[in-house]
């Protein structure tokens, strides 16, 4: 997989960003997998094409490989999209190459607030579709009035998306790629101790 993803490495920047959904989303996508996954790729897909499609940030054509992750460092269910992105993309017009601004890709607090309207309206519309279960403490959300009040809940909260730094070439993007798609929840050099009684303590960052 690595060695394919070679070939499709430009010689530019490349930025990570990361789509987190929130805590009450988590708890729906628990029980929908499938359909919110989807809904998460597309959604986070569409809000970096859109974003750095308008001139007033960027107006190129961008691409991106996204890896999913389902846990988080203590191991609890918390679903979030890495995306690697080139920092830049052929004009609207296909006349040049547009690059961003040194160190910068795009505005956090804008993509969290389409990314954030995307997903609900696609949530919302699989909902209608009759497309999503709930099954225990979430089987009210199945009401259509608790459902909306969930939705007009999620729709004042900020949504978390944060862009870390470019990497310093393709080649370290290669390797932050294998590192995320080849490997399991917890590495042997997080283990601390097994007591007798089955408990596994490991170390874990905040």
């Amino acid at each position: 997989w690595l060695a394919a993803r070679q070939a499709d490495l430009l010689p530019v920047p490349y930025f990570h960003v990361v789509f987190t959904l929130p805590t009450p989303v988590a708890e729906i996508a628990f029980q929908n997998k499938a359909r919110v996954y989807a809904i998460l790729f597309r959604t986070a897909a569409e809000t970096l094409r859109t974003i750095g499609a308008d001139e007033k940030h960027l107006g190129a054509e961008i691409g991106l490989v996204a890896v999913l992750h389902s846990w988080g460092q203590t191991l609890t269910y918390h679903p979030h999209l890495h995306c690697i992105v080139p920092g830049g993309g052929p004009s609207l017009d296909g006349s040049r190459w547009v690059a961003c601004k040194p160190g910068f890709f795009l505005p956090v607090r804008v993509l969290s607030r389409l990314f954030r309207r995307r997903f609900l309206e696609e949530l919302q519309a699989a909902f209608a579709a009759g497309e999503l279960a709930f099954f225990g403490n979430l089987a009210g959300l199945a009401q259509s009035a608790a459902f909306a009040r969930r939705l007009r809940e999620l729709r004042q909260v900020e949504w978390v998306v944060y862009a870390k730094p470019p990497f310093g070439g393709p080649e370290q993007v290669l390797a932050y790629l294998g590192r995320y798609t080849h490997r399991v929840a917890i590495s042997n050099a997080r283990l601390v101790d097994m007591s007798d009684d089955g408990r596994v303590s490991f170390r874990w960052k905040d």
